[in-house]
């Protein structure tokens, strides 16, 4: 552990640097052409056997301890959204439109850089590691499944990630056995009613009026028919129906996201929204088409592997606070990983303490504490580590 920790703050500055340059370069999900070659670059120059384009755009480098073990599999998402960077840092996004607003940036860095020191320290290693590089992992359907329908978890015994939280205290790790993040699915609505003059609205069914009812019924399905002690959203985020001043829309067009634990209460949701949809335009003579996309499944932890990284990260340096945290509702296609091994995601707290406030995940001003990149390598590398080991002592009183 002193080889990992030294190692790590000796190369601290080429780990921001490598976050920094991928800050600067962002590229969007499934279009991460040049973020794979520098990632595949960077491993082929350390020695490590790699593969690329695995399920698109995804990259597997795998580094071969010195003694026999487990296959411990390391992972870290690569795309960037969609988003113009309001932020001044020096470092901002040279591509017009696209942002690293939600830290993939730095979950990148922080994998390589601890993929370096392993290398540096490989004779000791007891097993075999594999740095998991993902694209893809903020658009649905995502990268994950398709990397794992190419293999990327071919041999792994166990896989851990983490996510850097701006508005989790710097030195905070957070972790949860079970459901930790929501299912996130797609609904779209097309309302079609009459257009018509603006001053005739009694010879128009306005699509307007139409879907601001529908909003307002969509709102009932969480508040009134799913019980209360569940979890779930509904959320409208988009209402189009662009016309004159004059000119009463014939079409509206609404689009939003449903958030859920329980496969059940998702399938109900589903089913309850068209219902809504159906009930609200037939009172209004309108018709409609409806479209429900799901996203990735909720992300459930293993419980072993939960336990060791709240077990070994309060020994970390930089950690102070390890503690278990409340689900959340964003969503996370890391859930195909522990739908197929063992493993857990946890959190990585990144606000600076001298924040009065810390802007939100996909916001244009998003920015992290660069500290968190280092306190993520160590808890990761030390995972890594202490499950090697237990998991080689396993077998070891298993033969006895």
């Amino acid at each position: 552990m002193e080889q990992l920790f030294s190692g790590l703050d000796n190369i601290y500055d080429e780990i921001i640097e490598i976050r920094r340059y991928l800050h600067e370069h962002p590229e969007l999900s499934f279009e991460e052409v040049n973020t794979a070659k520098y990632i595949a670059d960077y491993h082929e120059k350390l020695g490590h056997q790699v593969r690329t384009n695995v399920g698109g755009n995804g990259v597997l480098a795998y580094l071969e301890g010195g003694k026999p073990g487990p296959t411990v599999a390391l992972r870290a998402d690569f795309d960037a959204l969609p988003i113009q960077e309001q932020t001044d840092v020096p470092f901002k996004s040279k591509n017009d439109g696209v942002m690293h607003a939600c830290g993939h940036d730095g979950h990148t860095a922080t994998l390589l850089g601890l993929a370096k020191v392993f290398n540096g320290m490989k004779s000791k290693i007891e097993g075999t590691i594999v740095f998991l590089h993902q694209h893809a992992e903020e658009l649905p359907p995502g990268g994950a499944n398709a990397m794992i329908k190419d293999g990327c978890l071919d041999g792994v015994d166990v896989i851990f990630g983490t996510h850097l939280q701006a508005q989790m205290p710097l030195g905070e790790i957070g972790y949860r056995t079970g459901p930790l993040q929501a299912a996130p699915d797609r609904f779209d609505i097309k309302i079609q009613g009459k257009g018509g003059h603006g001053a005739m609205p009694h010879d128009t069914k306005d699509s307007i009026v139409i879907g601001g009812q529908l909003i307002n019924n969509l709102q009932q399905i969480v508040s009134r028919r799913v019980d209360p002690l569940e979890s779930a959203v509904v959320s409208v985020c988009n209402f189009e129906a662009k016309n004159p001043y004059n000119v009463i829309a014939d079409t509206a067009v609404l689009t939003g996201t449903v958030r859920t634990f329980k496969e059940e209460i998702r399938t109900f949701i589903e089913k309850e929204i068209e219902r809504v949809i159906e009930g609200t335009c037939h009172v209004s003579g309108a018709s409609y088409e409806y479209t429900y996309s799901k996203g990735y499944p909720t992300t459930v932890n293993h419980k072993a592997e939960t336990e060791l990284v709240a077990r070994v990260a309060p020994h970390v340096p930089g950690v102070e606070t390890v503690k278990e945290t409340e689900p959340i509702m964003g969503g996370e296609d890391f859930s195909y990983y522990l739908q197929n091994v063992k493993g857990t995601f946890f959190f990585t707290g990144a606000k600076n303490p001298d924040w009065d406030d810390a802007y939100a995940h996909h916001h244009p001003k998003f920015d992290i504490d660069e500290r968190a990149l280092l306190i993520a390598a160590k808890v990761l590398g030390t995972a890594a580590l202490n499950y090697m080991k237990n998991e080689k002592q396993t077998l070891v009183n298993e033969d006895q």
